[in-house]
């Protein structure tokens, strides 16, 4: 399962309890694209206090010492090309990063677990969930 940022901004913010989704799923590996990793130290360097940042670090922390990084490589970057030219001929779009999310995703034929169902739900060929 790859982890979109949205659900880990929501677990962030206490609207998700993220622990027991892992729990309730123990034996499916978790993990994340590289795009979601610089999305949640992007907000961590937005922060606007110290206080937010320190909490931001701590959960930062325990999710890249929780869940794999996936990197972008040759692969994700054929399936980014495709998702993007085809959503483009037909007038759809999504975010660019969501479009590196959803490459990350299928490249590695793993499930996207999203609250951004609309963004996501426009990808041909992604298998996602939401949380």
């Amino acid at each position: 399962m790859i982890l979109d940022t949205s659900v880990l901004v929501a677990a962030e913010r206490g609207d998700l309890d993220i622990g027991a989704r892992f729990l309730g799923l123990a034996s499916e590996p978790f993990g994340i694209a590289a795009i979601t990793a610089s999305e949640l130290l992007h907000g961590l360097e937005r922060g606007r206090d110290g206080r937010q940042r320190a909490r931001r670090a701590a959960f930062i922390d325990w999710v890249l010492g929780s869940v794999r990084v996936h990197p972008f490589g040759l692969e994700e970057a054929r399936v980014h090309a495709r998702i993007w030219a085809t959503l483009a001929a037909s007038g759809a779009t999504i975010g660019a990063h969501d479009l590196l999310i959803a490459a990350t995703a299928i490249a590695r034929a793993d499930r996207l677990v999203t609250r951004d169902v609309r963004g996501f739900g426009r990808v041909p060929g992604l298998a996602w969930e939401r949380w």
